[in-house]
């Protein structure tokens, strides 16, 4: 009874729960329009599912995204595998790296005016070229290797873990695939706001 019960507390306990977002497995915790603690909500499907969200229907495969506001409820049905990403409505600004450098080989799936969404590939054997990111939320969808050189600091050797979301700084970096399976992810990058 004890496994039983520490198992579903972990199960229920966030990924990631900080100043920028909550992230959860499949728990809708900001399902309800309005509700307290709740902006934006970013839900990553696992599996096939479909959200329904207001008079849409969201057909997801594994990888899908949909971007709701704080204004939209959603259903999901029950038993399915996602992470819903919450952004804190009050969040603090988020740190930008010393440059800002597009990455390429990306596909953008959402640009808003607090973050983007977007999906993140690479090749076996391929490199991406020296690029930037801020302060993101990263979900890997499949098991790889990358080497990356970030700008002042040593070259690091990366194992990529599916499904097991991270809260990223932001850095400068280059970027090889150096496993078997391509890079398969969702990133959740906010944007740095102006200086005034």
């Amino acid at each position: 009874m004890l496994s039983l019960t520490l198992a579903w507390l972990l199960a229920a306990a966030p990924a990631i729960d900080n100043g920028y977002v909550r992230v959860t497995r499949n728990e809708a915790s900001c399902a309800v329009a309005g509700m307290q603690g709740c902006g934006s909500k970013v839900i990553v499907a696992l599996e096939s599912i479909e959200v329904e969200a207001g008079n849409a229907l969201h057909r997801l495969a594994r990888g899908g995204t949909v971007v709701l506001g704080p204004e939209d409820s959603y259903s999901i049905g029950k038993g399915r595998e996602f992470f819903e990403v919450v952004i804190r409505p009050d969040h603090p600004p988020a740190l930008a790296p010393a440059e800002i450098i597009a990455p390429e080989k990306n596909a953008l799936r959402h640009d808003g005016d607090d973050f983007i969404v977007f999906e993140e590939k690479l090749e076996p054997g391929d490199t991406r070229a020296r690029h930037s990111h801020s302060q993101r939320v990263v979900i890997q969808l499949n098991r790889t290797s990358l080497r990356q050189w970030p700008d002042g600091a040593s070259e690091l050797l990366l194992e990529v873990v599916p499904e097991k979301p991270s809260f990223s700084p932001p850095v400068v970096h280059k970027v090889t695939n150096v496993g078997e399976l391509p890079l398969f992810g969702i990133i959740i990058e906010f944007k740095p706001r102006p200086a005034h």
